[in-house]
């Protein structure tokens, strides 16, 4: 049986997320120290540990049949590759920083300076696009350095928290890409493959489902019953059970996390009482 065979970083912030990602979706393989590779021991799937950088063009080059990679580097690389799926960690931005002393209040600010980037392709899109010129250094590794010796005089790099900006004397003054990890997949794939790919994004998707909606059990009286069944509808509808106790139900519903604690201050203001929230493992829609 052929292998479906999935690039993930060999180090660097991506790699445990990635293979958290593979491991919630049931595949179990062994990523021993130092190894370039891991076979799955219950999918037909092969997974390659590679660098970052690399896997746009070993997908491309059908080396890899899939690659989870940050959007930015797919948009950086510009390889013959299908984004089909965003994976909802990992997110990041690129962004323009300057000495923390320097007004640049407008993007206009950049025009005629000197920037360095390790991203040289996406900057000179933007710039290109808000008609501006000016010097692009590309730079691989640490990029803040750059202004501090005089080799430019602003930046445009990855940005999480801006912690590594601030210990560089740099602040953020604009973000031109927002990003996180993606996956990718060869535009040459088998049917077989593709298939394979097809079961690989229904869990995907099962387990992102999970992460963003709770399991929540209430106890309420009948007479709010159909108030709280509206605030929570639930996939179809909320389970509706009778109570020991005369006058009073259990409801059991799915809340999405973003509007979560809205929606427990308008259970409480209708009676819900004995309110528990758990944590869904997996979410077939």
């Amino acid at each position: 049986m052929e292998n479906i065979r999935i690039a993930v970083q060999k180090s660097g912030r991506l790699q445990e997320s990635s293979l958290k990602l593979l491991k919630e979706c049931g595949l179990k393989f062994s990523n021993g120290q130092n190894k370039l590779k891991a076979q799955a021991s219950n999918f037909p799937a092969e997974v390659l540990f590679l660098r970052d950088d690399d896997i746009p063009e070993y997908v491309q080059d059908g080396v890899a049949d899939l690659g989870i990679v940050g959007e930015n580097v797919c948009l950086e690389k510009e390889k013959d590759i299908k984004t089909v799926q965003k994976l909802g960690f990992a997110k990041c931005r690129l962004s323009l920083a300057v000495p923390k002393n320097t007004e640049a209040d407008s993007v206009k600010w950049f025009d005629g300076k000197r920037i360095a980037t390790s991203y040289p392709v996406i900057v000179k899109s933007f710039l290109k696009k808000e008609n501006i010129s000016a010097e692009i250094h590309e730079i691989s590794g640490s990029v803040e350095i750059a202004p501090g010796i005089g080799l430019a005089d602003a930046i445009c790099d990855i940005v999480s928290t801006g912690s590594t900006l601030l210990s560089n004397g740099l602040k953020e003054s604009f973000s031109i890409l927002k990003s996180e990890a993606v996956l990718i997949s060869s535009p040459k794939l088998t049917d077989y493959k593709t298939e394979l790919l097809n079961k690989i994004l229904f869990r995907i998707k099962a387990v992102n489902e999970a992460r963003n909606n709770k399991y929540i059990l209430l106890n309420a009286p009948n007479h709010s019953v159909e108030k709280i069944a509206s605030i929570l509808p639930g996939m179809k509808s909320p389970t509706v059970l009778p109570l020991k106790e005369e006058g009073w139900s259990s409801i059991h519903s799915v809340v999405d996390e973003g509007t979560f604690w809205d929606k427990i201050d308008q259970l409480k203001a209708h009676g819900a009482q004995g309110i528990l929230v758990v944590p869904i493992e997996k979410m077939i829609l």
